[in-house]
């Protein structure tokens, strides 16, 4: 039930990238222009994640789920109604709103309902939703969205999100709510700097797979010769990168946390670098799209991480780390963008993407450095 609101928040986020053309023809704008939906969307999540943790503090989990998704349903079904460019953009936005309230709390609600050492690939379960509409999702709605307007491609993902609604309802047990929350405390979060050393590590380190994923398509038709028809395989390829990802990484992270994360960014280092060589090849690079694609095993190790050191702002910091990703999908577009702009070869996407990885991993052992010891127990 709870990944399925995944696949619908996934689908929304990525398909509009395959209908560029489509929206600017019936909205009278430039394709590039359409880029403003995009970021109107990544802007809502960034405010709705705190904005929503804070203020709904005190709601059941369960009926905030349900709440976020008929939002969430409402904003999609919405835009597929949006009669002009300008109020398209700003309905893009309040879809965004529950994008990284709804990920938080259904990761707390998944961790909670499993034994402690298979809090990951919990958390991994309920992100398979967002895998799974990169694998499908996404090409399914370019498509239908490119052969019957692309206002069906939102409005299907507005009727997935009120089917995740009732799922929910039915499906996820009731948790009372925690009569201690309060929107102060959530906020507590944000002076926590052990969260803010992981949501750094989710806004550099992650960076790296969004620097090439956004220019994936033209480092292989340009530089490497491959075909645009092969386009959606392209897509494919990426989402099987994801999938795999996201399972190896969970389970990495339930045997320990502490060493998956560091061994994943160094993976995610490596990959991205190699990607650079590759490209040059439609086969080895298409291969090097799917290893760049396991940069995904990153999310579950996060979202993991965040619980452990986020006290008791849990739903707080669960939510920020979707709005951290959000940030490092516009920071490694805009700086892969800035770096190619300098007439490099597209592949260097692949070296802001290392770039970035090493960040992360630089924030990461700071972050370790500067951790308090444990308590030790009196004898």
């Amino acid at each position: 039930a709870l990944a399925l609101g995944g696949f619908a928040i996934g689908t929304t986020e990525f398909v509009i990238m395959g209908l560029m053309n489509r929206i600017a023809t019936d909205l009278s704008v430039d394709p590039q222009h359409v880029g403003y939906a995009i970021s109107s969307y990544a802007l809502g999540v960034v405010v709705g994640a705190p904005l929503i943790s804070a203020l709904a503090a005190k709601v059941p989990k369960r009926q905030l789920l349900i709440g976020l998704m008929l939002v969430f349903a409402l904003g999609n079904l919405a835009s597929a109604l949006a009669p002009g460019f300008w109020s398209f953009v700003g309905l893009r936005f309040i879809a965004g709103l529950p994008h990284g309230a709804y990920f938080g709390v259904a990761a707390l609600v998944a961790a909670a309902a499993v034994p402690s050492d298979q809090r990951a690939r919990a958390v991994a379960r309920v992100m398979m939703g967002l895998t799974v509409a990169i694998l499908l999702g996404a090409p399914l709605g370019t498509w239908a969205g490119n052969q019957f307007g692309w206002p069906v491609a939102f409005a299907a993902v507005g009727g997935i999100a009120l089917a995740t609604a009732l799922m929910v309802r039915l499906f996820v047990p009731f948790v009372p709510r925690d009569p201690d929350a309060s929107p102060l405390r959530e906020l507590s979060a944000l002076a926590n700097q052990q969260v803010l050393f992981t949501l750094g590590i989710a806004s550099i380190g992650f960076g790296g797979m969004f620097a090439v994923f956004s220019y994936v398509m033209p480092t292989l038709t340009q530089q490497a010769g491959m075909a645009e028809a092969l386009g959606p395989l392209v897509l494919a390829i990426f989402g099987v990168g994801t999938i795999i990802g996201t399972l190896v990484g969970a389970r990495v992270a339930d045997w320990n946390l502490l060493k998956a994360i560091p061994l994943i960014l160094i993976w995610c280092l490596v990959v991205q670098a190699l990607f650079f060589v590759a490209a040059n090849q439609v086969w080895a690079g298409l291969l090097f799209v799917a290893l760049v694609g396991t940069s995904m095993a990153l999310g579950p190790t996060i979202q993991t991480r965040l619980m452990d050191v986020a006290g008791n702002a849990q739903t707080m910091a669960a939510s920020l780390n979707h709005a951290a990703f959000n940030m490092a999908n516009a920071l490694g577009a805009w700086l892969a963008g800035v770096v190619i702009a300098q007439g490099v070869p597209w592949s260097s996407s692949g070296l802001v993407g290392a770039a970035l990885a090493a960040g992360g991993l630089l924030i990461f052992f700071a972050g370790r450095a500067l951790e308090p010891a444990p308590a030790e127990c009196p004898d």
